[in-house]
């Protein structure tokens, strides 16, 4: 076997010698160290010689695989530089500028969310993560929506193999895990991450989206200190000249519940097709937390009052950028993701 190892080697090495461009190197490598190869045939029936005889083949084989790479390393640099002596030099301008580098950048989404982790941040909030696969216990029953609840017609489930476990419909369950890790003390975090719903994909919904919700809990936390709160966020995120305004609204794990929305700033509050002539767009639901999620969260509701909130931020970049699709997040289309 040594002695059929050494003679494909000197076999190999005499025909790299006689490779004169890149395609004959390239079958070059393919036979004589690809998976048909004499030398990998050889390391694979390693196993049916004498044990006596494997550690010292084994080894001498890898050597001789080691050595041919080299060698054919080498044999490609001579070609290469072989190659460039031969171009003439008016074809060759070395006083050229190189290519341009393409510099990545982030992604829109990425960009709406590191801003509004930044205006948290300064409103000191803390980022609490959660799972994106969660039990149906935290994604609906510890949030006030007991099975069979008509509520539940709000959300397309994904649901798992394993009975009970679901891709997260929402970030609210976040709330739930980021109370009892920190209950009985007070509570500011955003809760990030990604959702998913079984939805048909249409110009304003997708079935994978970011979402950001927010949760305050603490004592004597009121409706005013939630529209103060979200008022400023508003501000700092489209403008401080920015008005916004609440309606009435309804979600099974706040009471009471409102969506807040903010003064079109294309069209100044005067009416436009964005904002459907309206003066208002709608960027986020809110609502003081409901007594039976902060008794599930382990707070004692005589005691304690927090609020919450939730917001997209593809929906928040879509007004702020005028994107009427979007599909374009997800696309990985240049000519979008390269405008901003």
């Amino acid at each position: 076997m040594l002695e059929l190892l050494h003679k494909n080697k000197q076999q190999a090495l005499s025909e790299l010698q006689r490779a004169a461009d890149s395609t004959a190197l390239k079958e070059w490598r393919s036979r004589h160290l690809g998976k048909e190869s004499a030398l990998m045939q050889a390391l694979g029936s390693l196993g049916s010689l004498p044990a006596a005889e494997r550690p010292d083949i084994g080894r001498r084989a890898n050597e001789i695989r080691r050595s041919l790479k080299a060698a054919c390393q080498q044999r490609a640099d001579e070609l290469r530089r072989a190659e460039l002596d031969a171009t003439p030099a008016a074809v060759l301008d070395v006083t050229l500028p190189g290519r341009p580098v393409q510099r990545g950048r982030l992604h829109i989404a990425t960009q709406t969310l590191r801003r509004i982790y930044a205006i948290w941040a300064e409103m000191g909030f803390q980022v609490y993560r959660s799972p994106d696969v969660e039990t149906d216990e935290y994604n609906f029953e510890l949030l006030n929506i007991p099975a069979h609840h008509p509520a539940r017609d709000m959300w397309d489930t994904f649901h798992a193999d394993t009975p009970g476990v679901i891709l997260r419909t929402h970030t609210s369950p976040g709330q739930i895990h980021a109370m009892r890790e920190y209950c009985p003390e007070p509570i500011r975090v955003i809760l990030p991450g990604m959702c998913y719903r079984y939805e048909q994909i249409t110009a304003r919904s997708e079935i994978q989206f970011n979402q950001v919700e927010g949760l305050a809990v603490g004592k004597n936390i009121r409706f005013t200190d939630l529209k103060g709160t979200l008022s400023d966020f508003a501000r700092r995120m489209f403008g401080a000249s920015t008005g916004t305004r609440f309606r009435a609204s309804h979600f099974p794990f706040t009471e009471p519940s409102a969506e807040m929305d903010i003064e079109c700033f294309l069209c100044s509050g005067e009416g436009c097709s964005v904002c459907k002539h309206t003066g208002w767009l709608e960027i986020l639901g809110c609502g003081m937390v409901h007594p039976t999620v902060l008794q599930n969260g382990g707070y004692d509701p005589r005691e304690f009052t927090g609020f919450a909130f939730g917001m997209g931020p593809e929906r928040i970049a879509m007004l702020k950028y005028g994107i009427e699709d979007i599909r374009y997040f997800w696309g990985n289309d240049l000519r979008f993701l390269e405008q901003f």
